[in-house]
């Protein structure tokens, strides 16, 4: 019998910042989504020597020698990545794949989990903690934002998010949302985001966002979003082309608008776009007509909001520390 760790986590929309320029004392702050789709998984177990195979390997690897070396762990493993969120797409890949290497590593050796230093030490939510707080569990998350003090953002608010609605991601596999230098120097060069556009940011969030989620009324909620993402959208713009890092996801955004769905917007830096439909019928129905204007090299997929965190299943585990 294996000896063996399987971990999924869940892809997260970036729904928009509070307070991108921390006048209020906290910079940034975060409102999110985990979901049922991409997933990043992996299986972690013992073995003769360590290999890392997969999508992201090299990232993946990079996680597993800083863990091993911080938890004074001396055995080797196999390490298998079997899907991975798309990377720089907008959907949280890289804080998944180093949480989920973390919590497969612990659980192997019998280590109770530690999900905040673990993204400390792997130099992941330094701006938003929605990813962080995904993994922890589901919902519609809120957090409060950076501090200065290295910890990840608290989370402030989670709302179980309607198990019927749907969100419709718009992906583009020829742009790559900002990251890196490239993210950083944006951040350095953009002015500073208007006090007026985070208070209205944090009135939406509070007055109209998280009660239509309670009311399970999608077009204030996606009125909402739709606000929230023209603020920061426009913001962002100078750093990224415009509204929408893709045109052609911009496009098809367009069509999914006009064909009623709500919650316009783009995860990040994208270049995802998403929206928000009542039900999969109606999902069906809006991409069925916007599909014409969507173009080559975009793909449409509907998915679910995700009330649950991360799944850890074990395979004959001994759950002795080494």
């Amino acid at each position: 019998m294996s000896n063996s760790v399987t971990i999924r986590v869940p892809a997260r929309l970036h729904l928009g910042f509070l307070d991108p320029s921390g006048a209020g004392g906290r910079r940034f702050g975060s409102i999110g989504l985990p979901l049922s789709d991409p997933e990043t998984a992996l299986t972690l177990s013992r073995a003769a020597e360590t290999i890392v195979i997969g999508p992201e390997s090299e990232r993946a690897a990079a996680h597993l020698a800083a863990l091993t070396k911080r938890l004074g762990i001396r055995a080797q493993h196999r390490l298998v990545v079997l899907d991975a969120i798309p990377r720089h797409a907008g959907l949280g890949s890289g804080t998944q794949i180093a949480l989920a290497v973390a919590a497969a590593l612990r659980t192997l050796h019998g280590l109770p989990l530690d999900v905040d230093d673990d993204a400390v030490l792997l130099a992941r939510g330094g701006r938003s903690g929605i990813g962080i707080a995904s993994f922890d569990a589901g919902g519609l998350i809120v957090d409060a934002g950076n501090d200065g003090s290295g910890r990840p953002p608290p989370v402030v608010a989670r709302i179980p998010f309607p198990e019927t609605w749907r969100a419709i991601l718009v992906l583009d596999d020829a742009f790559d949302g900002l990251h890196g230098e490239a993210e950083m120097q944006a951040f350095r060069t953009l002015p500073p985001f208007p006090v007026s556009g985070t208070g209205e940011i944090c009135r939406l969030v509070l007055t109209e966002v998280m009660p239509a989620l309670l009311d399970h009324d999608i077009r204030a909620f996606g009125a909402g979003i739709s606000a929230i993402q023209q603020l920061v959208g426009n913001h962002f713009a100078p750093a990224q082309g415009g509204v929408f890092t893709s045109k052609q996801v911009e496009s098809a955004m367009q069509a999914l608008a006009e064909a009623g769905a709500v919650g316009i917007g783009q995860s990040s830096w994208g270049p995802t776009g998403f929206a928000f439909a009542p039900s999969q019928a109606e999902a069906e129905r809006m991409v069925a007509a916007a599909a014409p204007e969507a173009g080559g090299g975009i793909e449409i997929r509907i998915v679910r909001g995700r009330n649950a965190g991360a799944t850890i299943s074990t395979t004959g585990l001994n759950l002795v520390g080494s």
